[in-house]
């Protein structure tokens, strides 16, 4: 009973560490290598290199969305949406003239980071183990 008892406190103590500012920082620190990884992909598709869109690439604060710890990478800039999904090519006196299609930088960045990001999880994970005696 006593070992029951023992890993009831363990695992207490396990949960208490996922939730813990160093969990965070471990996500803020893979959103930022995600938003690297965007602004790579961002320089080889953008063939127009204003410096604008690469400038406007962020990485957001940890959050808790359903429970979960939750990051983001976005861009601030207004016509981010239009690089990244396509958008309508229009003369000024608003003849179609054909239709661009997107980049996807974020799905193409996000795809690319989602095997280094679950190698990191799991070395995150069993420190953390590791650090709570399992």
């Amino acid at each position: 009973m006593n070992s029951f008892k023992d890993f009831e406190k363990d695992l207490l103590r396990l949960g208490k560490d996922l939730k813990s500012p160093e969990t965070k920082k471990f996500l803020k620190k893979q959103g930022v290598k995600l938003k690297k990884r965007t602004e790579k992909v961002a320089r080889s598709k953008v063939k127009e290199k204003t410096g604008n869109y690469l400038k406007s690439i962020k990485s957001g604060k940890v959050y808790e969305f359903n429970g979960n710890f939750s990051s983001r990478v976005y861009s601030t800039a207004p016509h981010a949406h239009l690089i990244e999904y396509g958008h309508k090519i229009v003369t000024k006196s608003g003849e179609i003239k054909g239709f661009k299609n997107g980049t996807y930088v974020f799905e193409e960045a996000k795809k690319s980071f989602e095997e280094d990001f679950t190698n990191a999880v799991d070395e995150y994970l069993d420190e953390l183990y590791k650090k709570n005696g399992f």
